[in-house]
């Protein structure tokens, strides 16, 4: 009976051995987020601030394909524009075993919702990495485990407002459909507060003027002269196309070549909103390919924006990279991943471009990634 009793245990102990042995996949269970499960240390939350936002969507599509290539276990949830919704999604998401954030923050016109993301980061001891849309320095630098990787907001601005102002000089007359003298236009911003399109409203404008003025013609012309703030903001805050195709056909109705008042140029801070613009210049007979185009010019590069482009119904756009985005951040995903510091190799040897001191240190976490330019193939 004992050499039975002793058989039976042997044969239990191996089979518990055996089972040890094998490699485990962990469900996370997630009430308002879509997930990738695969066998890795890593636990992340990705919280995009709207899946309706195209750039973004171009985003997330390249950082599942790398997040997966890694064998990282993610989550990703959409923040419907909604704070409110975002902050519960990455307390549940930690509260579910979350050991990495990823956060595409809602609300930029203040700094206390991406506060509170790393104050949560910080309670549960996990780095955090924000993208895309800005936060402030002092956020990112008060935790030693947060980082953001985005753009040089004024950068696309810049490149913006050269791009319309030399456009303008090659076609000037061409252009002027009222024969003023002057180039009327209308600026399409997506969101009060938000760097990125308080610095292409500013600097579009104030850098085609530069170039227009240096060669002795006029700056250039808001299409109300009742608006003192110069642009037209979208009211839910996502810079859509609908917004902008909205404004546009109500501008149109009003201003036309035969009333000597038409626009004659279109500033959007987005592709989406420069596709809605001219969806509604098509309806009107113009941007159709050939005939008489309103130029329209955006920020972002995506597919849309660049096929009107090559379609000759838009007239360019500044290249956000998607692609180059989502390998920044996983590159920090990675050091994570081998239990490296989380800026580790993030420097201008590595082909980084990090936030500096004029005397050449680190300023702050934040890596910049670079725009291009697009006018076509």
């Amino acid at each position: 009976m004992k050499k039975t009793l002793a058989i039976l245990l042997s044969a239990v102990m191996m089979l518990g051995l055996l089972a040890g042995c094998g490699s485990k996949t962990t469900e996370q269970p997630s009430t308002s987020g879509t997930e990738n499960t695969e066998t890795a240390a890593l636990n992340v939350g990705v919280f995009y601030y709207d899946y309706s936002d195209v750039y973004i969507s171009s985003v997330r599509s390249s950082m599942d394909e790398q997040l997966k290539a890694m064998g990282v276990n993610y989550t990703n949830y959409d923040g419907g524009s909604n704070q409110a919704q975002q902050t519960d999604q990455i307390n549940t998401a930690i509260s579910n075993g979350a050991n990495l954030l990823i956060v595409n923050i809602v609300e930029t016109s203040s700094p206390d919702a991406a506060q509170n993301a790393v104050e949560a980061a910080r309670g549960a001891g996990i780095p955090i990495i924000f993208f895309n849309r800005e936060v402030q320095d002092d956020v990112v630098n008060s935790y030693d485990k947060c980082a953001f990787v985005g753009t040089d907001a004024p950068e696309a601005g810049h490149m913006q407002g050269a791009l319309i102002g030399q456009y303008l000089l090659d076609n000037y007359d061409a252009l002027d459909l009222n024969g003023d003298g002057t180039i009327s236009y209308v600026m399409f911003k997506g969101q009060e507060g938000n760097a990125e399109a308080e610095a292409r409203t500013q600097f579009g404008v104030e850098d085609a003027d530069a170039v227009l003025t240096a060669a002795g013609k006029p700056a250039l012309a808001f299409y109300d002269a009742n608006n003192s703030a110069k642009y037209l903001v979208d009211q839910n805050g996502s810079g859509s196309a609908a917004a902008a195709t909205n404004y546009m056909d109500t501008i149109l109705a009003e201003y036309s070549e035969a009333n000597k008042n038409m626009i004659e140029l279109v500033i959007a801070n987005n592709d989406d909103m420069a596709l809605g613009a001219v969806a509604s210049l098509q309806t009107a007979g113009y941007n159709l390919g050939e005939g008489k185009t309103i130029p329209v010019f955006g920020v972002d590069a995506i597919d849309s924006a660049k096929q009107a482009i090559d379609e000759g119904k838009m007239t360019g756009t500044i290249m956000q990279d998607a692609v180059g985005m989502a390998k920044t951040i996983t590159a920090l995903v990675g050091n994570v991943q081998s239990g490296a510091e989380l800026m580790n190799s993030i420097d201008e040897a590595n082909g980084y471009n990090v936030d500096k001191n004029d005397d050449g240190t680190v300023k702050v976490n934040k890596i910049r990634v670079p725009y291009g330019v697009y006018t076509g193939k």
